[in-house]
C-alpha cells in the first residue's frame, strides 16, 4: 500500500499550525499594560513615531478566546510637539496614558455607534491648522478621551476634575491633514469605523503615547 502525503506538506514535516494571538497587544510593556483595566476587551493603541513627533499609528485590538487580535493599522496625527506624561494646558503635546472611551458626538448624525452620542451644531471647528490646512469638518464625529473629564457626559462638557491647568477636551476626531493641539485625529472613514466598532460592554480604552514610553 502506498502512503500519500497531504498536499502542502512533505514526509517528516508536521503541518503548520497558526501562531497564537498575543497575550497583550504588541508594543505595550508591563508598566503600560498594568494600567489597562482587566475587564477591557477593546484596546485602541495609538503609537507616536517618537516623543516629539506629531505623526502616529492607531490600531484597535479586540480580545478573543485565543488572545488579542489586531484590526487595521490607521495613520493618525497627535499634537504638534509630540507627547508628554505631564500634560498642561497649551503645551501642544498629547497626554501619554491609558484612558477610557465612554462618550461620543459630532456635528453629523450618529453613524451607528453603541456609545452615547450627542449631535450638536456646537461641534464646529473653524480657522486653519498649524500647516495652514482648514479645520472645518474636524468635529463632524468625535470620541471623548477620558483625560481630565467626567466620563458619562457629553464631549462638550468642560468639567476638569484635575483643574483647568491640566488641560482637557482631548478627543479622537477627524483628521484635518496636520498636527493637533492635543487630540488624536484619524481619517473620516477610520473614525466612522471606530465609532461603529466600539462597544461599551467591552469597556474600551485608548492606550496612547510615543513608542518608547508605551514599551515600558
Amino acid at each position: 500500500m502506498t502512503l500519500r502525503t497531504p498536499r502542502g506538506t512533505s514526509r517528516g514535516t508536521p503541518p503548520r499550525t497558526p501562531c497564537p494571538a498575543p497575550s497583550r497587544p504588541p508594543g505595550l510593556g508591563p508598566r503600560t499594560w498594568a494600567q489597562v483595566p482587566r475587564r477591557s476587551r477593546q484596546v485602541l493603541v495609538v503609537t507616536g513615531h517618537d516623543r516629539n513627533s506629531p505623526v502616529s499609528t492607531a490600531i484597535l485590538y479586540e480580545h478573543t478566546e485565543a488572545g488579542w487580535r489586531a484590526g487595521a493599522s490607521r495613520a493618525a496625527h497627535n499634537a504638534l510637539h509630540g507627547w508628554t506624561d505631564d500634560h498642561r494646558e497649551g503645551d501642544l503635546r498629547s497626554p501619554i496614558g491609558v484612558h477610557t472611551l465612554t462618550d461620543a458626538g459630532g456635528r453629523l448624525a450618529d453613524p451607528g455607534t453603541r456609545l452615547p452620542y450627542e449631535r450638536s451644531a456646537r461641534f464646529t471647528a473653524s480657522g486653519t491648522g498649524f500647516e495652514g490646512e482648514p479645520l472645518s469638518g474636524s468635529f463632524d464625529h468625535v470620541i471623548a478621551i477620558d483625560y481630565n473629564r467626567r466620563p458619562g457626559t457629553s464631549p462638550l462638557d468642560r468639567t476638569r476634575p484635575l483643574g483647568p491647568d491640566r488641560g482637557g477636551g482631548i478627543w479622537l476626531h477627524i483628521d484635518h491633514g496636520g498636527p493637533t493641539r492635543g487630540c488624536i485625529s484619524l481619517s473620516e472613514g477610520a473614525m466612522r469605523e471606530l465609532l461603529r466598532a466600539l462597544d461599551p460592554d467591552r469597556e474600551p480604552v485608548v492606550v496612547m503615547g510615543d513608542a518608547a514610553s508605551l514599551e515600558r
